[in-house]
């Protein structure tokens, strides 16, 4: 038996647990004497809850019930905020859950054991080749573009008779570029029908480009169209866990059958619907975030920085090797950042105080920038 085997006569996991890449959470803060840390490494927003969402969660009292499977008091109200059937709406764990749901049921190995094929960008999301194979479904990774915009082109080269499920991330996570509507409408024109293409829309409540792809447009407009969005980051309820998915019923019913019962909890509902109900107020909050993001990307650019065009609630600094040199002079100045090693450095958008600090911090790193 060698070291690192296990024996036989124990419990063992699937094989595939042992291949799966490791998610990474964002890490907290380095705590210096005399400085305020701040976490930058979660694409968290840096309010806490609205008065009125925080109220909604205090007024519960009935914790020692489960609460509606199919969140349908939080349906009709996305329903009357987005403009679509309540039916056509589906929720999960946050956006990620809704994911998961999506991809156990259009992906995995089929009875004759050939496995489907799943398409994405990346760098994107460091979850999806995660869910791909914990579905039991084959990952198909297509490199973004030198500006960290997907490949379409190679994304649809990429398609073959095993393709069930393609995943676009807008704007894309960690590199920030959109997809503009009229590229996304070709593609889409382009993809066989029997394909399911997600428009995963975590961030979509930053956007101000005005070319950005409309999700709600377009999966109305298409069959095999599936939005993803969630309350996580806007809506700064990531602790409550509570996302969605809008697609057409022939997509919704499949999904309602492997749901997760009970997903969503109460108290994620009631704050979700509280948000919604103060939208304004929401996008006030985020309006300002925004201004702080197009106040550090000018700082950056007017240093001599060069990143892709961000329009999410963090920038991108392809920084390749020297990543780590970075992640470790932002530790030494109590602020976290995303490394993702020999790639480069997500950094989210924070309070003044902490975007002021990476912005003096990239003023003095221009040595570890990318020609």
């Amino acid at each position: 038996m060698t070291e690192n085997s296990v024996p036989q006569d124990q419990v063992q996991p699937r094989s595939i647990v042992a291949r799966l890449p490791k998610y990474a959470a964002g890490k907290p803060p380095v705590q210096i004497q005399g400085l305020s840390s701040f976490k930058l490494s979660s694409n968290e927003i840096p309010f806490g809850p609205l008065p009125q969402v925080r109220q909604a969660v205090l007024d519960q009292d009935a914790l020692n019930r489960y609460p509606d499977p199919l969140s349908t008091k939080l349906r009709e109200a996305l329903a009357d905020y987005l403009d679509v059937p309540a039916d056509d709406i589906v929720t999960g764990a946050g956006s990620l859950g809704a994911l998961v749901q999506i991809l156990n049921t259009f992906a995995g190995q089929n009875e004759d054991g050939i496995q489907d094929e799943v398409i994405f960008a990346w760098r994107s999301f460091e979850a999806y080749p995660i869910l791909v194979q914990t579905a039991g479904a084959l990952p198909v990774p297509v490199p973004v573009l030198a500006d960290g915009r997907h490949d379409l082109e190679a994304m649809i080269e990429a398609i073959n008779e095993n393709t069930s499920v393609i995943l676009l991330c807008t704007p894309n996570n960690p590199t920030g570029p959109i997809l503009t509507q009229a590229e996304v409408d070709d593609f889409i024109s382009r993809v066989p029908r029997n394909v399911l293409i997600v428009l995963d829309e975590a961030y979509i409540e930053f956007v101000r480009d005005p070319q950005s792809v409309d999700g709600v447009k377009t999966y109305k407009a298409n069959q095999n169209v599936v939005l993803l969005r969630t309350f996580s980051k806007a809506h700064g309820l990531a602790n409550l866990r509570v996302g969605y998915s809008v697609a057409h019923p022939e997509i919704t019913n499949n999904l309602r059958v492997i749901a997760t019962p009970f997903a969503v909890s109460s108290v994620a509902q009631d704050a979700a619907i509280a948000s919604l109900k103060h939208i304004d107020a929401v996008y006030e909050r985020v309006d300002s975030l925004v201004a702080e993001r197009e106040r550090v990307v000018a700082a950056l650019v007017e240093q001599g920085w060069k990143f892709p065009a961000t329009q999410a609630n963090f920038v991108w600094l392809p920084l390749g090797e020297k990543t780590t040199q970075f992640v470790e002079r932002a530790e030494a100045r109590a602020l976290s950042v995303r490394g993702f090693a020999h790639e480069g450095v997500r950094i989210s958008i924070a309070e003044p105080e902490a975007n002021d600090r990476f912005i003096g911090l990239c003023a003095e790193s221009l040595d570890l920038a990318q020609s």
